[in-house]
């Protein structure tokens, strides 16, 4: 159970979520929007799986299965649309445990396979869930959709937290490009993204899409380039510690 501390925060949280407006009126109002999202959703998701996964899912496939036992995919239970259940596909990034449906990977998760990292930190573990922008249950851009137990332990910290829900779950979304991303610690984590969520619900446009598809795309690669450099720098830094003459050496 998570405490809800009396504070400004969760004042705000609170007055933030008294008042959403109905199902009904807000599907009138982005009628057409939903229309366009929907067909940027079918148009990119189709270019993807063509151009991108149907070469790179056997190569991945193979890295996968040469690194440790289990299947290709991982699919998993979801809340989606108006709290609908669908199951979200992944690639596994984990060895095969019986904790992946009720407790969240950290950064420094011993499940976490060798080439799990890789794919998560590049984002392509969530390229199969290209399937499910096309087949309706998901969009690329919306809030993260939770595993069962996460949306209910949440909804249970936050007044209409299942607000979020008035749209179909993306790929990335706002909340991930502010930062939000990985395991939710503490009452003040899911309340932030929550208020990102759901002021992309309300202020949801195709423009404001853009920009976070782009946003995404930006930060995925300049997290790569840091990981390169990071890791390379560690590489060298024995080296350097190695051929640096000593004090004694100096002296004499």
């Amino acid at each position: 159970m998570i405490e809800q501390p009396d504070n400004i925060v969760y004042k705000r949280v609170k007055f933030f979520t008294e008042h959403p407006p109905s199902l009904r009126l807000y599907l009138e109002r982005k009628q057409g929007y939903f229309v366009a999202k929907r067909c940027f959703d079918i148009v990119t998701s189709l270019m993807i799986i063509v151009l991108v996964l149907s070469w790179l899912l056997p190569i991945l496939m193979v890295l996968i299965k040469i690194d440790s036992r289990g299947p290709l995919f991982f699919k998993q239970k979801r809340v989606g649309f108006l709290g609908r259940v669908f199951w979200c596909y992944k690639l596994r990034t984990m060895y095969i445990n019986r904790d992946a449906d009720i407790r969240q990977a950290t950064d420094d998760d011993p499940r976490i396979t060798r080439i799990g990292r890789f794919l998560r930190v590049t984002g392509l573990d969530e390229f199969p869930q290209f399937f499910n922008v096309l087949m309706g249950q998901m969009s690329i851009v919306g809030p993260r959709p939770h595993m069962y137990a996460d949306c209910n332990k949440f909804a249970n910290a936050i007044n209409g937290y299942k607000f979020r829900n008035l749209v179909k779950p993306g790929i990335t979304g706002l909340a991930q490009i502010k930062g939000y991303r990985g395991p939710t610690k503490d009452f003040e984590s899911i309340f932030h993204r929550y208020q990102f969520d759901a002021f992309y619900v309300r202020n949801a446009n195709f423009w404001l899409d853009i920009r976070i598809v782009r946003k995404t795309g930006a930060q995925i690669i300049g997290e790569v380039f840091s990981r390169i450099f990071k890791s390379k720098n560690e590489t060298n830094a024995p080296t350097e510690e190695w051929n640096t003459p000593s004090y004694k050496t100096i002296q004499n």
